[in-house]
């Protein structure tokens, strides 16, 4: 079993995310992203990925790929998950769990967010407290701040 917490170069903010991670279930998400994984579309790339995503208040969003045989108008699992939650009004989020893998296969391998699904990501979340959780199972997982995922990232506080 494997549970890894990565931890920033600042003490400070590995107490704070460390206490982030505490109010979020962690395993109720991993399970919701492993869930809808089985429901992706994906016949050009043959690689599933789910995703949940929850709100400020707990609600969980669920999200899967959505392939095209234009590749350009593909949907990633975790742009999914935004979508709808933004779509029924939602603004904030504590923390998202992906999981991917071949199609067909087990989860074997962590699934991280594309720089699109980062980019969404810093739209609508605190880059230092939105956790993101890349699972293998409910006992093999990393979690990671946003900002490590995308330092330097572009957000709407540039735009002030």
């Amino acid at each position: 079993m494997k549970k890894e917490f990565v931890k920033d170069k600042n003490e400070e903010m590995n107490e704070r995310l460390i206490e982030l991670l505490r109010a979020v279930p962690v395993k109720d998400l991993i399970a919701k992203a492993l869930e809808v994984r089985m429901i992706a579309y994906a016949p050009y790339s043959h690689y599933t990925v789910g995703a949940a995503l929850i709100t400020g208040d707990g609600k969980i969003y669920q999200g899967c790929n959505v392939e095209n045989a234009s590749y350009g108008v593909s949907n990633c699992a975790e742009r999914t998950a935004f979508f709808k939650a933004v779509s029924e009004g939602y603004r904030q989020f504590r923390a998202i769990a992906i999981t991917g893998s071949p199609e067909g296969h087990l989860v074997d391998q962590y699934a991280f967010p594309c720089g699109v699904c980062r980019q969404v990501m810093m739209e609508f979340c605190d880059p230092e407290s939105f956790l993101v959780i890349v699972a293998k199972s409910d006992s093999d997982y990393k979690v990671y701040a946003l900002k490590e995922l995308l330092p330097e990232g572009f957000g709407p506080g540039n735009l002030e």
